[in-house]
């Protein structure tokens, strides 16, 4: 696939804030995510509704989908901020169609992975990072980061753990692996061919992290795949006086016999550093030096 990236960022454009997923819990931080973009010298919007309750979903999915469309199509917009994760964005995408307009740019992670991969579909990029509810917690460096990339700049390697198998190049898809799992055999699943996956996940116990890699090996969507990035696996320890697996050596034995590049420890995911990633650029697996590296 080829791949349009939106137009580089610039201070005074104008940014939209929508609530695709769940309801909006983080005041505080929600707050200060706003803060650090409107310093970065941008025009801060937020989509009417992003603040409303419909049980665990911020408003019913008419509302959320209703959110999204008008930032996609408004023109003056620039960019789109996902207020938090959780669950729902998955089920916006319900005959859902993106509208064929200028790409712009659509930054989240975590449930975002729904959206990002079905963006990547119609080819654009859009970029794995920090919600408005995580980003105030991330060093500086990784705001730098950030910001680099949505401002047309380069970005550095990210180095982690090669667990061998040489290098790999392919198009990057990053994703919570329990969000891009309930995507498998959907419309919004993207083409996993020639792709360099990157996963990270929260708050799965070990056996259902093999539960879900199992699923990928037995369905096929692994066989294809030219190497694999693995971020942070956080509060997935087993539960206590039950025996189990390390979700590690649920990773090395679910993931380890394929035969590709495999780095993992790097700096992304849940409960740590959020290095951007963006959706559908060229990267570069090191499975022996531990590294992945981003066309720039």
């Amino acid at each position: 696939m080829t791949f349009r990236l939106p137009a580089p960022l610039q201070p005074g454009d104008l940014l939209r804030v929508i609530a695709p997923s769940g309801a909006l819990r983080e005041q505080e931080a929600f707050q200060q995510g706003i803060e650090i973009w409107r310093s970065r010298g941008y025009r801060v919007e937020l989509s009417p509704g992003y603040d409303r309750r419909w049980g665990y979903l911020a408003g019913t999915d008419a509302e959320r989908r209703f959110q999204l469309a008008e930032a996609m199509a408004d023109p003056a917009c620039r960019g789109i901020l996902c207020a938090r994760g959780g669950y729902g964005g998955a089920r916006l995408l319900e005959n859902w169609q993106w509208i064929d307009a200028e790409p712009k740019w659509l930054i989240g992670f975590s449930d975002i992975t729904s959206l990002l991969w079905s963006l990547s579909i119609q080819g654009i990029s859009g970029v794995h990072a920090p919600l408005l509810t995580t980003i105030a917690a991330e060093p500086d460096w990784s705001h730098q980061r950030l910001f680099n990339w949505v401002e047309g700049r380069s970005l550095p390697p990210l180095q982690g753990e090669g667990w061998g198998g040489g290098t790999a190049s392919g198009i990057l898809l990053p994703a919570n692996l329990t969000v891009a799992t309930h995507l498998l055999q959907t419309p919004a699943q993207p083409p996993l061919e020639g792709v360099i996956l990157a996963l990270e996940d929260v708050s799965e116990a070990p056996y259902r992290i093999d539960r879900m890699l199992t699923q990928w090996r037995m369905s096929g969507a692994l066989k294809s795949v030219q190497g694999i990035a693995l971020g942070r696996f956080s509060q997935c320890e087993p539960p206590a006086h039950i025996p189990s697996f390390t979700v590690a050596e649920v990773l090395r034995d679910r993931l380890g016999d394929l035969g590709i590049p495999i780095v993992s420890a790097l700096p992304f995911g849940h409960d740590g550093v959020n290095a951007a990633l963006p959706v559908g650029i060229l990267a570069c697996l090191d499975g022996d030096r531990g590294e992945l590296r981003i066309a720039n």
